[in-house]
């Protein structure tokens, strides 16, 4: 597909790098020439120097001929604007906007029809919604959800006192004691998808598929002690300490919000009156002390500083907060932090590029294409849903007797209110969700794209 990218920041150069490897047609625009230089030497893209909103820039970007634009800028107005424009110029496009700003959030979605958008995304947002997932589940430091939300992808740090070290994976049914599959293993900072004959060790970093029923169970048996927060540490006033307090807040939860801007303090205490909001430097020791820090359940770190919020992390986690999280500009920072005690680390970068992408795969294969994509093992593996349907080939077949490609696992079949992890003997059928997980490295529109015969 011919796509045009506004805007060469972070989520905008990470789009160009996922969009290009799948082999579609780049069109990067930016005001500033050295930034677009930048995107020539990484990936073969195309780039016009300009504003993505102006007429003019547009139609240099040959905009009647692109099947997509996606506005990325600084600016949510110039997004909106960009997107408007782009549609006049040529009403077949799709078009997304990033729109970040909290008080345009209920009239985006109320006015994406006239604004143009096809899709309209809040990295901060996300970001909010994912940590509040993990507030919620604190034994797992990161976890994705499929078949809305009655399948989980998690993962799990294996510690030397862990019942798991020095299993091979078909022990595990006998220890976990209810329905999990592996389906990836982060080893060395190296992903590896395992067969039963895999042998875990200390410190692997596991990724488990089960149902969202058997969450519990599974921390249960394995030994994991988990209390859920009552008192959340936010370090730092950004927008998705705004979204995570409201969301903690309206859970009952004790939030407070500590920031160095005293203006920002006080739009934060009108914004959210049931949350507590302190103006301070979370570097100093003697604030925290004096904040109480060391009486909190979890600790969000969410400075814009990676720096700080590493540090910070890494602080709270000594003196005793049994959950951190935090949050990184980044992505390519999470192989370095892996065996650093900054417990989990969401990109909100990173969740946002997702969704586009997993846009813009539907966009290509509306019959067949993914429902859901998620990156695991640090961007090593992708976990995928897919539903079965007239076109799916090898409907109830046993999974034994389908070839399927090197390094793809089927790893989970939802059938109305079922979720089975399969074996050999499992077979699907139309109307299915199927969960499958790759190392990422062939790219998976459809779900036809797994199997080994044409």
């Amino acid at each position: 597909m011919r796509i045009l990218i506004a805007g060469s920041g972070k989520v905008g150069l990470e789009l160009t790098r996922l969009l290009s490897a799948e082999g579609h047609d780049i069109t990067l625009v930016d005001r500033k020439q050295s930034c677009l230089q930048s995107a020539i030497e990484k990936y073969d893209v195309m780039t016009v120097e300009g504003n993505a909103a102006s007429l003019d820039v547009l139609n240099t970007a040959d905009v009647q001929n692109a099947d997509l634009l996606i506005a990325t800028t600084g600016l949510d107005e110039i997004n909106m604007l960009a997107c408007i424009t782009a549609r006049q110029l040529n009403p077949r496009i799709h078009t997304i906007a990033r729109i970040r700003n909290p008080e345009y959030k209920d009239q985006v979605y109320l006015m994406k029809r006239d604004f143009g958008l096809s899709l309209a995304v809040n990295p901060e947002l996300e970001a909010a919604t994912e940590i509040a997932r993990l507030i919620n589940y604190p034994g797992f430091p990161k976890q994705d959800t499929f078949v809305d939300g009655r399948v989980e992808i998690v993962e799990i740090y294996l510690r030397n006192d862990s019942s798991l070290v020095n299993r091979h994976l078909y022990e595990l049914p006998n220890i976990i004691k209810c329905q999990v599959l592996v389906c990836a293993v982060l080893r060395d900072g190296k992903a590896v998808m395992p067969s039963g004959d895999f042998v875990l060790k200390a410190e692997d970093i596991i990724f488990v598929t089960a149902s969202t029923n058997n969450l519990h169970q599974l921390l249960k048996n394995l030994g994991i002690v988990t209390k859920k927060a009552k008192s959340v540490f936010l370090a730092g006033g950004s927008r998705i300490s705004y979204y995570l307090a409201k969301t903690l807040c309206g859970e009952g939860l004790t939030v407070k919000i500590v920031d160095r801007n005293m203006q920002r303090c006080e739009e934060l205490i009108s914004l959210l009156p049931k949350a507590m909001v302190s103006c301070g430097d979370v570097s100093n020791h003697d604030f925290l002390e004096e904040e109480y820090f060391e009486q909190f359940d979890t600790l969000v770190s969410l400075t814009g500083l990676d720096e700080l919020n590493i540090v910070l992390s890494i602080y709270g986690r000594s003196v005793g907060i049994p959950q951190v999280i935090t949050k990184l500009g980044r992505a390519d920072s999470l192989a370095m932090l892996e065996k650093l005690p900054v417990g989990s680390v969401v990109c909100p970068k990173e969740l946002c590029a997702n969704s586009i992408v997993r846009y813009v795969r539907a966009m290509q294969n509306e019959i067949g294409s993914a429902i859901t994509v998620h990156k695991i093992a640090e961007g090593q593996a992708e976990a995928i849903e897919f539903l079965v349907d007239d076109t799916t080939r090898h409907t109830g077949e046993p999974l034994k007797n389908i070839r399927t490609k090197d390094n793809v696992l089927v790893c989970c079949i939802t059938r109305g209110s079922t979720v089975e992890i399969p074996n050999g003997n499992s077979v699907f059928r139309k109307g299915d969700h199927i969960v499958v997980v790759s190392n990422g490295r062939t790219v998976i529109q459809k779900l036809n794209d797994i199997f080994e015969d044409k």
